[in-house]
């Protein structure tokens, strides 16, 4: 039996989320409908999340004294990572000390916070299909190892980085020294290392969404979402919709890959785990332990979003994954470098048949950063698609 208590009394359930932008906002919002007491932690002040939580700390996650003395100060029942940016040696001890219950797992944080770890366990422990890889820790390693076997064109990451940042493709040799620098300055943390993949000739790449709960009997059991399809743009999610249509061979399979890595990493929660597929074949990618940014279309698809799912699982609460129609989101860029904007066009952009909108609330706009989703649900995926990106198109972020 799971006790819920009274947020702001000596009975609340408390959970910390460090990581406070617009995925965990969403997961804040899903705790408090059940009266959790909630502590928004970022890196910078009036983070999306902060916004709503009932405490709002600021601090650099990364610091592990500061993480460390936050966590003691707070004393939250459930610390929940939402970025890769985290000292998780330090989660890893205060777990260990009985402080502190971390999800879904301290050593899952760890594993997953850089691409190096997750890479290792799936391929090397695992024995899942990858594409080919190796590590590198200078653009002379980099070169290396694309002539020894890797070869062109093939994809470079930061091991640390989030929503495809850092993320470029070489198609040829004069690529590789703007691949390097480009993923040198798109690392969370600057420490010169980089995964060089080649490049798999895929049909599509999907999410595989991924729960872990508690059943009636008290066992965790696993359950998947419908497969979320998207495109990403050098990294970076642009559009999802969800279901994918598959194959019954190849969505088996990814469900296969899918919980094979979960189960090793435990725990309770969500997992986004990235997968490609060419035909029946398929590929693992990568694994979030926390809620993904194409999960964002099941706010609009799902009877139970990916972040209500999270926030019932990590809590010990049952969950139910089914789909409630199709949907489809786009996200919307700031288009500006600049501080307190607005948005003109969101009355056009709700006008568009089956549609919604999430505006972040990020106190700083950028360029290419996302600050807004528009989603849409229809009868079929490509009405769902075609009315998202046109209810994306139509709001237009400005400086004021």
């Amino acid at each position: 039996m799971t006790t819920l208590g009274t947020p702001l009394s000596p009975s609340a359930t408390r959970v910390m989320l460090l990581g406070s932008g617009e995925l965990g906002k969403e997961v804040l919002i899903a705790l408090q409908r059940l009266g959790v007491e909630t502590v928004a932690v970022d890196r910078y002040e009036n983070a999306p999340g902060q916004q709503v939580a009932h405490h709002a700390r600021t601090i650099t996650m990364s610091d592990p004294a500061q993480l460390k003395a936050l966590i003691e100060a707070e004393r939250p029942h459930l610390v929940v990572p939402e970025i890769e940016a985290i000292a998780t040696p330090m989660l890893e001890q205060l777990e260990a000390a009985g402080t502190v219950t971390v999800i879904p797992t301290a050593r899952a944080a760890r594993l997953t916070m850089d691409r190096e770890g997750i890479r290792r366990l799936a391929a090397e422990t695992l024995g899942l299909p990858t594409s080919p890889y190796q590590f590198c820790d200078s653009l002379a390693e980099l070169q290396a190892a694309i002539d020894a076997g890797i070869g062109y064109p093939c994809i470079v990451k930061p091991v640390m980085s989030s929503s495809g940042k850092g993320q470029s493709k070489i198609d040829g040799p004069a690529d590789v020294q703007k691949a390097w620098d480009y993923a040198m300055a798109g690392g969370r943390v600057s420490h010169g290392r980089v995964i060089v993949e080649g490049f798999i000739d895929f049909d599509y790449e999907i999410t595989q969404l991924t729960v872990r709960a508690r059943g009636a009997s008290g066992e965790v059991e696993t359950h998947f979402c419908e497969p979320i399809g998207h495109v990403q743009v050098s990294g970076d999610y642009v559009e999802s919709w969800q279901p994918m249509a598959m194959t019954p061979a190849a969505i088996e399979k990814s469900r296969q890959i899918a919980k094979a890595v979960t189960d090793n990493l435990g725990g309770l929660g969500l997992f986004g785990v990235e997968l490609f597929v060419k035909g029946e074949q398929v590929w693992f990618s990568e694994v979030s332990p926390r809620p993904h940014d194409t999960g964002l279309v099941t706010l609009c698809t799902q009877h139970q979003s990916e972040f209500e799912l999270h926030a019932r699982a990590i809590l010990g609460l049952p969950v139910d994954t089914s789909l409630r129609n199709p949907g489809a989101s786009a996200v919307i860029y700031g288009g500006v470098e600049a501080q307190g904007i607005v948005f003109d066009g969101v009355d056009e952009a709700l006008r568009v048949p089956g549609t919604d909108l999430r505006l972040f609330g990020k106190p700083e706009s950028f360029t290419k950063r996302r600050m807004g989703v528009a989603l849409a649900r229809a009868t079929d995926t490509d009405t769902a698609r075609a009315n998202a990106k046109l209810a994306a198109s139509k709001v237009r972020p400005r400086e004021v």
